[in-house]
């Protein structure tokens, strides 16, 4: 099914869907909804909403001067086009950004909260880093080229997508994560590369109502590493609530 949001198409699809009250599971960056197939699978008695999140999977590929609010203004706007009053969420890496805005902004919509390995903490630096920042800027100063400086993720994105990608790694959220009070488990990698476990143990410093759960002998991706460990976390969580 299709829903238009700001002229962008935005593909999602119900899963099991009946009476009862949705879990909105929101992929992270360069995935869609069809990451979440086999975990969806596990739980056939609950109701799932998939939302590909543009410029991926079977929504619109372009758009135009998005930030992480434009993504989280959606699905808002997508809850109330289709008259979801509360949910339980489960956001991946990406995903786990909007949902910690949509949790601290809309507790109304909010039932529960599952963070996967999510991004959205401040990254600490090395003096490697900076010293790259400072070449960066030092050839765009004197007009050196700069087209293949910035990460795997950045150069393979267009212009439009590069200022988005730049617009949500830039945003950090410690001071929504003080303003959840939704019942929250976040799970996390032990060898988490991308989101390194230190922001996992900031996240649960700074959501009230958190516990964490780390994985052994997994990574960034970690319910797809360990998924019958993560669907048994994930179950006790939701018979818990």
């Amino acid at each position: 099914m299709v829903y238009v949001y700001n002229g962008k198409k935005i593909y999602y699809k119900f899963y099991h869907h009946v009476s009862q009250k949705p879990i909105l599971l929101l992929h992270g960056w360069g995935c869609d909804g069809r990451i979440f197939e086999n975990f969806i699978a596990k739980f056939p008695d609950k109701s799932f909403l998939v939302i590909d999140f543009p410029p991926f999977g079977k929504s619109d590929r372009t758009i135009k001067k998005w930030n992480i609010y434009t993504y989280v203004g959606m699905l808002m706007s997508l809850c109330d086009y289709l008259n979801i009053e509360t949910c339980d969420v489960v956001g991946h890496s990406f995903g786990g950004r909007i949902a910690i805005i949509l949790s601290a902004v809309k507790r109304s919509l909010v039932h529960s909260c599952i963070l996967v390995d999510s991004a959205g903490m401040k990254p600490r630096r090395s003096i490697k880093y900076h010293i790259k920042v400072l070449h960066y800027k030092f050839n765009k100063k004197f007009g050196k080229s700069i087209l293949n400086m910035g990460s795997k993720d950045y150069l393979q994105l267009s212009p439009d997508m590069r200022y988005t990608f730049k617009s949500i790694v830039n945003t950090y959220l410690e001071d929504y994560c003080l303003r959840m009070a939704v019942k929250t488990l976040i799970v996390f990698g032990e060898n988490d590369k991308e989101t390194p476990l230190y922001m996992a143990k900031r996240l649960n410093k700074k959501i009230k109502n958190s516990k964490l759960v780390t994985i052994s002998d997994a990574g960034h991706f970690c319910f797809l590493d360990r998924p019958l460990q993560f669907y048994r976390i994930v179950n006790d969580f939701w018979e818990g609530l």
